[in-house]
């Protein structure tokens, strides 16, 4: 899969072909010949005879110089995903989320040469690159007291503002205009609910706050918004199938998700287990099947065993090519932010049609969209055919675990 984003523009084309300089000697002149020629000593005189195998000349320089090599200069946009800084609070209550400042991309501008041989690509060197936007990156605070915190906000509910400063915008998106910037702890009454957003009013204005910058625990009464409602086995597992919707959350509370994923006996380095909360954490924030990761990350690194696991807590390869698998793989500090990142990432680009609303008021890219089902992400998520299967088997193992 590729790493990231990039529009891509034309710089310059300049093609080459693999040439045979030279055919040694350019053979003796009796095997360019259709005839050879042979000496009869005795009778002083030239014979020549049939050449039942006459070279081809033409057909043996075809098959040296066939191979095209082409080279190409583009420049292209990068986009440079935020990373996530997860905090524990353990004054808040366990499953709580609260983000203290929201990430943004950045942008850089590269210029990258590629080769093609037959027209598939075979390697990229990066020339220039300049920074054109520095991302942001996202802190988020976790409850780790006691009680439970499994709220989902409704229209009619007062609740209060975590971000530190958080925007009031006009549409329900990133890029419109800011209307008011509310503090933390601001209290505000939801309006209207949706995939992204919330419409709110407040003692200072009314409009469109990111969804994910509120809490339903009033900062003076924290003791009063505990919830540890949670969906049955049954009623989870019926919505478990092969074509079922990637783009809506499993349901897993918190307690689930590490029901499912500790005590597992491949799980023999403890990965899983110990990072299970960040797939409940990356569900809830970013509206994606968290069990439909955890079985991503359990595929691709074979349970936390693989060595771009271990040496890179990279969980799903990500950045990986087959022509350089180990060092094109991504480099993250913790598992956390990198089971953050493939969330966002399959929101972006795999499984949201271009222009689609989705976490923190940005769009998705849909540059690899086909669908939202496992087979449909498939087709430009993995060259193996079979991964769809791979994957769903170790869904249904989790889900069964329950």
């Amino acid at each position: 899969m590729d790493k990231q984003e990039k529009n891509v523009k034309p710089i310059a084309l300049i093609s080459g072909s693999i040439l045979m300089i030279g055919i040694t000697a350019l053979f003796s002149s009796k095997m360019l010949l259709s005839e050879a020629k042979t000496t009869n000593a005795k009778a002083g005189k030239y014979v020549f005879e049939k050449n039942e195998n006459p070279i081809d000349i033409n057909k043996i320089l075809k098959e040296n110089t066939s191979e095209q090599i082409e080279q190409e200069m583009v420049l292209e946009e990068i986009c440079l995903e935020y990373t996530t800084e997860y905090r524990n609070n353990s004054e808040l209550p366990t499953g709580t989320i609260q983000v203290l400042q929201e990430g943004r991309d950045g942008k850089q501008n590269a210029i990258i040469i590629k080769k093609y041989m037959d027209g598939e690509l075979i390697s990229e060197e990066l020339v220039v690159e300049t920074l054109t936007k520095a991302s942001i990156n996202k802190i988020v605070e976790i409850g780790t007291g006691a009680g439970v915190n499994n709220y989902e906000p409704k229209a009619g509910d007062t609740v209060y503002v975590t971000s530190n400063l958080l925007a009031v915008r006009l549409e329900p998106n990133s890029e419109s205009e800011k209307l008011a910037t509310l503090t933390k702890n601001t209290e505000v009454k939801i309006v209207e609910v949706g995939e992204n957003f919330l419409y709110i009013t407040s003692k200072e204005q009314e409009g469109f706050i990111a969804i994910d910058c509120i809490t339903n625990i009033n900062p003076n009464k924290p003791e009063m918004a505990n919830d540890g409602t949670q969906k049955s086995k049954s009623a989870l597992l019926a919505n478990l199938n092969f074509s079922m919707d990637l783009n809506k959350p499993s349901g897993f509370s918190l307690a689930q998700f590490k029901k499912v994923l500790q005590g597992q006996a491949g799980d023999k380095n403890g990965i899983f287990a110990e990072n299970a909360e960040y797939f409940y954490y990356a569900e809830k924030q970013y509206n994606i099947n968290g069990i439909f990761l955890a079985a991503v990350g359990i595929h691709e690194s074979g349970f936390g065993t693989s060595t771009i696991s271990l040496n890179k807590k990279n969980l799903f390869g990500y950045g990986a090519v087959d022509s350089n698998p180990y060092g094109g793989a991504y480099d993250f500090a913790t598992y956390a932010e990198g089971i953050d990142l493939l969330a966002r990432v399959f929101k972006k680009y795999y499984i949201n049609p271009a222009g689609t609303s989705i976490y923190s008021g940005d769009v998705a890219n849909g540059k690899f969209y086909n669908g939202n089902t496992l087979s449909s992400i498939n087709i430009k998520y993995a060259s193996d055919k079979n991964w769809a299967n791979g994957v769903f088997k170790w869904m249904t193992h989790l889900y069964n675990s329950l």
